[in-house]
Protein backbone atom coordinates (compact mmCIF):
# COMPACT_ATOMS: atom_id res chain seq x y z
CA UNK A 1 0.00 0.00 0.00
CA UNK A 2 2.73 2.33 0.92
CA UNK A 3 1.71 5.76 1.07
CA UNK A 4 -1.58 5.42 -0.72
CA UNK A 5 -4.54 6.26 1.70
CA UNK A 6 -6.16 2.70 0.99
CA UNK A 7 -5.86 -0.23 -0.87
CA UNK A 8 -9.01 -2.32 -2.90
CA UNK A 9 -8.97 -5.98 -1.57
CA UNK A 10 -12.11 -6.90 -2.90
CA UNK A 11 -14.44 -5.30 -5.03
CA UNK A 12 -17.99 -6.52 -6.87
CA UNK A 13 -21.16 -5.08 -7.87
CA UNK A 14 -22.48 -3.91 -4.60
CA UNK A 15 -19.32 -3.45 -2.47
CA UNK A 16 -15.67 -3.28 -1.27
CA UNK A 17 -13.47 -4.37 0.93
CA UNK A 18 -10.42 -1.24 1.60
CA UNK A 19 -7.51 -0.99 3.52
CA UNK A 20 -6.94 1.57 5.11
CA UNK A 21 -4.14 3.56 6.07
CA UNK A 22 -3.02 5.35 9.43
CA UNK A 23 -3.22 8.72 9.19
CA UNK A 24 -6.47 9.44 6.67
CA UNK A 25 -9.87 10.51 8.55
CA UNK A 26 -12.94 8.24 7.15
CA UNK A 27 -15.94 11.13 7.64
CA UNK A 28 -15.30 15.05 7.16
CA UNK A 29 -15.63 16.39 10.32
CA UNK A 30 -14.42 19.97 11.90
CA UNK A 31 -10.12 20.20 11.40
CA UNK A 32 -10.74 17.43 8.28
CA UNK A 33 -13.21 18.76 5.43
CA UNK A 34 -10.91 17.20 2.54
CA UNK A 35 -9.52 14.36 1.51
CA UNK A 36 -11.47 12.22 3.67
CA UNK A 37 -11.80 8.23 2.95
CA UNK A 38 -15.49 8.32 2.52
CA UNK A 39 -14.96 11.46 -0.23
CA UNK A 40 -12.13 9.03 -2.27
CA UNK A 41 -14.12 6.39 -2.23
CA UNK A 42 -17.42 7.94 -3.53
CA UNK A 43 -16.02 7.39 -7.33
CA UNK A 44 -16.99 3.77 -6.83
CA UNK A 45 -20.65 4.20 -5.53
CA UNK A 46 -23.58 3.31 -8.03
CA UNK A 47 -26.56 4.51 -6.58
CA UNK A 48 -27.48 8.10 -5.39
CA UNK A 49 -27.35 7.58 -1.41
CA UNK A 50 -29.44 10.18 -0.49
CA UNK A 51 -28.07 12.00 2.44
CA UNK A 52 -24.82 10.17 2.01
CA UNK A 53 -22.79 12.14 -0.43
CA UNK A 54 -20.23 12.83 2.37
CA UNK A 55 -20.36 9.05 3.98
CA UNK A 56 -19.72 7.08 0.75
CA UNK A 57 -21.47 3.57 1.47
CA UNK A 58 -19.52 3.72 4.44
CA UNK A 59 -21.05 1.71 7.33
CA UNK A 60 -18.66 1.16 10.24
CA UNK A 61 -15.45 3.13 10.93
CA UNK A 62 -12.06 3.15 12.34
CA UNK A 63 -10.31 6.02 13.71
CA UNK A 64 -7.79 8.02 12.05
CA UNK A 65 -4.60 6.74 13.67
CA UNK A 66 -6.25 3.15 13.05
CA UNK A 67 -5.28 1.18 9.96
CA UNK A 68 -6.75 -2.13 8.71
CA UNK A 69 -9.88 -3.59 6.59
CA UNK A 70 -13.40 -2.02 5.93
CA UNK A 71 -16.51 -3.07 4.24
CA UNK A 72 -17.63 -0.03 1.96
CA UNK A 73 -20.91 -0.49 0.08
CA UNK A 74 -21.10 0.21 -3.53
CA UNK A 75 -25.14 0.76 -3.81
CA UNK A 76 -28.22 1.72 -1.39
CA UNK A 77 -29.36 -1.97 -0.79
CA UNK A 78 -26.05 -3.20 -0.54
CA UNK A 79 -25.78 -0.45 2.75
CA UNK A 80 -28.93 -1.48 4.07
CA UNK A 81 -28.05 -5.16 4.19
CA UNK A 82 -24.59 -4.53 5.41
CA UNK A 83 -26.02 -2.58 8.64
CA UNK A 84 -28.28 -5.32 9.56
CA UNK A 85 -25.43 -7.91 9.18
CA UNK A 86 -23.44 -5.99 11.46
CA UNK A 87 -26.04 -5.09 14.03
CA UNK A 88 -26.97 -9.17 14.09
CA UNK A 89 -23.66 -9.53 14.53
CA UNK A 90 -22.86 -11.23 11.42
CA UNK A 91 -19.78 -9.55 10.36
CA UNK A 92 -17.01 -10.85 11.90
CA UNK A 93 -14.46 -7.72 12.95
CA UNK A 94 -10.53 -9.16 14.45
CA UNK A 95 -8.60 -6.44 15.47
CA UNK A 96 -4.66 -6.89 16.45
CA UNK A 97 -3.19 -4.60 19.12
CA UNK A 98 -0.19 -4.57 21.25
CA UNK A 99 -0.88 -3.09 24.67
CA UNK A 100 1.39 -2.39 28.22
CA UNK A 101 1.53 -4.84 30.13
CA UNK A 102 -0.24 -8.05 30.41
CA UNK A 103 -3.64 -8.95 30.97
CA UNK A 104 -4.40 -11.25 34.16
CA UNK A 105 -6.13 -13.95 31.82
CA UNK A 106 -5.59 -15.26 28.39
CA UNK A 107 -9.25 -14.29 27.23
CA UNK A 108 -11.89 -12.86 28.33
CA UNK A 109 -14.99 -9.83 27.65
CA UNK A 110 -14.49 -6.16 28.83
CA UNK A 111 -18.44 -5.54 28.99
CA UNK A 112 -18.65 -1.81 30.29
CA UNK A 113 -20.70 1.07 28.73
CA UNK A 114 -19.15 3.93 26.54
CA UNK A 115 -20.04 7.63 25.88
CA UNK A 116 -18.55 11.42 25.18
CA UNK A 117 -16.05 12.13 27.89
CA UNK A 118 -17.37 15.09 29.49
CA UNK A 119 -14.56 16.93 30.42
CA UNK A 120 -12.82 16.38 26.61
CA UNK A 121 -15.49 16.82 24.05
CA UNK A 122 -12.87 14.42 21.22
CA UNK A 123 -12.29 11.63 23.94
CA UNK A 124 -14.93 8.85 24.65
CA UNK A 125 -14.94 7.29 28.08
CA UNK A 126 -16.46 4.04 30.24
CA UNK A 127 -19.93 5.69 31.23
CA UNK A 128 -19.84 8.74 29.82
CA UNK A 129 -22.47 11.28 28.33
CA UNK A 130 -25.07 9.21 26.40
CA UNK A 131 -23.16 6.13 27.44
CA UNK A 132 -24.35 2.87 25.33
CA UNK A 133 -23.55 -1.02 26.01
CA UNK A 134 -20.10 -1.87 24.38
CA UNK A 135 -18.37 -5.31 24.60
CA UNK A 136 -15.03 -6.07 23.48
CA UNK A 137 -14.07 -9.93 23.29
CA UNK A 138 -10.17 -10.67 23.49
CA UNK A 139 -7.28 -13.33 23.39
CA UNK A 140 -3.47 -13.27 23.89
CA UNK A 141 -1.50 -13.75 20.75
CA UNK A 142 2.05 -12.93 21.49
CA UNK A 143 3.20 -12.51 25.20
CA UNK A 144 6.24 -10.05 25.97
CA UNK A 145 7.71 -8.98 29.46
CA UNK A 146 6.49 -5.56 28.98
CA UNK A 147 3.79 -5.54 26.48
CA UNK A 148 1.41 -8.17 25.02
CA UNK A 149 0.14 -8.73 21.56
CA UNK A 150 -3.55 -9.31 21.41
CA UNK A 151 -6.58 -10.35 19.12
CA UNK A 152 -9.85 -8.60 19.33
CA UNK A 153 -13.58 -8.92 18.29
CA UNK A 154 -15.97 -6.23 18.39
CA UNK A 155 -19.48 -7.61 19.26
CA UNK A 156 -20.84 -3.38 19.34
CA UNK A 157 -18.91 -0.71 17.39
CA UNK A 158 -19.13 2.33 19.79
CA UNK A 159 -16.36 5.30 18.76
CA UNK A 160 -12.60 4.36 20.34
CA UNK A 161 -14.33 0.91 21.72
CA UNK A 162 -11.01 -0.82 21.76
CA UNK A 163 -8.74 1.89 23.12
CA UNK A 164 -10.86 2.78 25.80
CA UNK A 165 -11.86 -0.87 26.90
CA UNK A 166 -8.26 -1.63 26.99
CA UNK A 167 -7.55 1.64 29.14
CA UNK A 168 -10.25 0.81 31.59
CA UNK A 169 -8.88 -2.47 32.34
CA UNK A 170 -5.35 -1.19 33.01
CA UNK A 171 -3.46 -1.96 29.61
CA UNK A 172 -3.74 0.74 27.40
CA UNK A 173 -2.68 0.30 23.47
CA UNK A 174 0.80 0.84 22.90
CA UNK A 175 1.67 4.60 21.40
CA UNK A 176 -2.01 5.49 21.88
CA UNK A 177 -2.09 9.26 22.29
CA UNK A 178 -5.12 9.95 23.69
CA UNK A 179 -5.65 6.67 25.98
CA UNK A 180 -1.84 5.47 26.28
CA UNK A 181 1.25 7.44 26.27
CA UNK A 182 2.45 8.86 23.03
CA UNK A 183 5.50 7.79 20.86
CA UNK A 184 6.33 4.55 22.52
CA UNK A 185 8.24 2.03 20.65
CA UNK A 186 8.78 5.38 18.20
CA UNK A 187 5.10 4.84 16.95
CA UNK A 188 3.38 7.78 15.30
CA UNK A 189 0.18 6.34 16.55
CA UNK A 190 -1.66 3.69 17.98
CA UNK A 191 -0.44 0.30 17.65
CA UNK A 192 -4.17 -0.99 16.32
CA UNK A 193 -4.84 -2.66 13.17
CA UNK A 194 -7.89 -4.23 11.63
CA UNK A 195 -6.35 -7.34 10.57
CA UNK A 196 -9.60 -9.32 9.73
CA UNK A 197 -12.98 -8.96 8.18
CA UNK A 198 -15.20 -11.49 7.61
CA UNK A 199 -18.73 -12.08 6.63
CA UNK A 200 -21.38 -13.81 4.39
CA UNK A 201 -21.71 -12.15 0.95
CA UNK A 202 -25.37 -10.12 1.48
CA UNK A 203 -26.69 -11.10 -1.98
CA UNK A 204 -25.52 -14.40 -1.57
CA UNK A 205 -25.13 -15.39 1.95
CA UNK A 206 -23.80 -19.21 0.95
CA UNK A 207 -20.57 -17.18 -0.46
CA UNK A 208 -18.19 -16.10 2.75
CA UNK A 209 -15.99 -12.56 2.39
CA UNK A 210 -12.87 -13.41 4.41
CA UNK A 211 -9.93 -11.10 4.08
CA UNK A 212 -6.86 -10.93 6.27
CA UNK A 213 -4.46 -7.88 6.34
CA UNK A 214 -0.68 -8.09 7.67
CA UNK A 215 0.47 -5.75 10.22
CA UNK A 216 1.49 -2.56 8.01
CA UNK A 217 5.30 -1.62 8.19
CA UNK A 218 5.23 0.95 11.27
CA UNK A 219 3.69 -1.72 13.27
CA UNK A 220 5.57 -4.45 12.25
CA UNK A 221 8.49 -2.86 13.13
CA UNK A 222 7.60 -1.62 16.59
CA UNK A 223 6.59 -5.25 17.69
CA UNK A 224 10.04 -6.18 16.46
CA UNK A 225 11.30 -3.24 18.51
CA UNK A 226 9.41 -4.79 21.75
CA UNK A 227 10.89 -8.40 21.17
CA UNK A 228 14.17 -7.10 20.59
CA UNK A 229 14.14 -4.48 23.64
CA UNK A 230 12.18 -7.96 25.92
CA UNK A 231 15.48 -9.98 24.99
CA UNK A 232 17.66 -8.00 26.40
Amino acid sequence: MADAPYEIRYEDEQLLVVDKAAGIVVHPAAGNREGTLSQLLAQFTVDDLPGEQQRAGIVHRLDKGTSGLMVVARTAEARTRLQEQIAAREVTREYLALVEGRPPAKSGTIEAPIGRDPRARTRMAIGGSGAREARTNFTLERALPDTTLLRLQLDTGRTHQIRVHLRAIGHPVVGDPDYGRAGMLGLERQFLHATRLRFPHPFDPAREIDIVSALPADLAAALELAERISST
